[in-house]
């Protein structure tokens, strides 16, 4: 898979700060982009404002990661491939998950077990807040 792509342009990183487990892993890199001021800026899903220009719904955007970079959008294992091009100590990790093989077994991983149980959650916990706001 050819995802890499050149550092100097800027990467925006969709993700829902409401999930545990997205938000923990996301706050890590973020920490790790800020700390050296690499051109990496973090979207919460959550505020639907931030959802103009990616050409995704709400709803798209809770079910997977997504990446932009050089105009162009991706999700799910491409787009954490494109993040960790953009991260100093995780390049060698795009690296060996861009490979054939461990490629397909990340993206069936991903996108048949990983993605679907976070995106379950998003769901349980979209409806338990409307029914506290009584909506």
């Amino acid at each position: 898979m050819a995802f890499y792509l050149t550092l100097m342009s800027k990467v925006k990183v969709l993700y829902n700060a409401e999930c545990p487990v997205c938000s923990r892993e996301i706050d890590h890199y973020a920490r790790m982009s800020t700390a050296q001021s690499l051109p990496v800026r973090f979207d919460d899903l959550n505020r639907p404002d931030l959802l103009d220009g990616w050409g995704i719904s709400a709803e798209q955007a809770a079910q997977r990661l997504h990446v932009l970079k050089d105009d162009q959008v991706f999700s799910g294992i491409p787009a954490f491939i494109v993040l960790w091009q953009s991260l100093p100590r995780y390049r060698w990790l795009a690296k060996v998950v861009s490979q054939p093989g461990i490629y397909q077994v990340a993206n069936w991983i991903y996108d048949g077990m990983l993605a679907p149980v976070l995106y379950r959650s998003h769901q349980r916990r979209v409806s338990k807040s409307k029914c506290r706001n009584g909506t």
